[in-house]
């Protein structure tokens, strides 16, 4: 049977289906998944593509228990959150733990884009070290809260929610810089580096992500090291790294630089 792969999320699997799959298929289908891995209790579908600044997806529901809420573990770390009202990727468990462990518990740290707080909480409860985590949307603001104090990380990671370019001028105002500045952005025009380059101060490592083709990487290179002359910083590019592919050809790419 032709599916597409899914994703498994705590107790929870999400499929995508090919157009032409019927009803009583994607039944069928759901039902063997439920008794070939008991872990799973809950499947869902995925309907349409990931939409806008808040990333959220649509789902529906189609076998086993009936909810939308998942418990997810990794890193040593547990998340809860809600599948349709909330973004979260597991596919970035490793990049998670990956940016983690290039962090020393003297560091100050800024995660724009947070979500429900993986990149925060894998950071803090890894490293030891003070997070100030930023996320827009307000439903995935009240899970942050809940999964910060589910990781027992109260002291180590500060909240601080809102459109990013109204909390870097808070910040800015606050004359607060950062050591590291962690951008998992969304699919974006904006490149919101702007507001990394006036939170950063010499030596701050900023890993940035985007999106392209695979030919496309140097383009965005040479867009950061635009930017930053824009804004008069001078960068040294660290690290160009692919960090998966979303698409035939598209992957999500991670360049690390550091302000001089």
């Amino acid at each position: 049977m032709k599916h597409r792969a899914f994703d498994v999320l705590g107790n929870i699997a999400i499929v995508r289906f090919p157009k032409k799959f019927k009803v009583s298929e994607k039944k069928k289908f759901a039902e063997k998944l439920l008794k070939e891995q008991k872990s799973i209790k809950t499947i869902l579908e995925k309907k349409g593509k990931i939409k806008g600044r808040l990333r959220k997806i649509s789902t529906k529901y189609l076998a086993g228990e009936k909810t939308k809420e998942v418990l997810y573990k990794e890193n040593g770390c547990v998340f809860r959150f809600n599948t349709d009202t909330t973004y979260f990727s597991p596919r970035l468990s490793n990049e998670r733990k990956e940016i983690a462990m290039k962090i020393k518990k003297q560091d100050k740290v800024l995660v724009m884009f947070a979500g429900v707080a993986p990149f925060p909480i894998v950071i803090a409860k890894n490293s030891g070290a003070k997070v100030f985590s930023n996320e827009l949307n307000r439903k995935a603001n009240k899970y942050e809260i809940l999964n910060i104090e589910l990781n027992k990380l109260k002291n180590n990671i500060e909240s601080f929610p809102g459109d990013i370019k109204k909390v870097a001028e808070k910040l800015k105002k606050q004359k607060q810089k950062f050591d590291v500045i962690v951008m998992p952005r969304p699919q974006l025009k904006d490149s919101f580096l702007k507001q990394a380059f006036m939170l950063s101060k010499n030596g701050t490592r900023i890993y940035y992500y985007d999106f392209c083709q695979v030919s496309e990487i140097d383009s965005i290179v040479e867009k950061i090291k635009t930017e930053a002359k824009k804004f008069k910083k001078k960068i040294k590019i660290l690290n160009i790294k692919p960090a998966g592919e979303l698409a035939p050809y598209k992957i999500r790419v991670r360049i690390d630089f550091k302000i001089l």
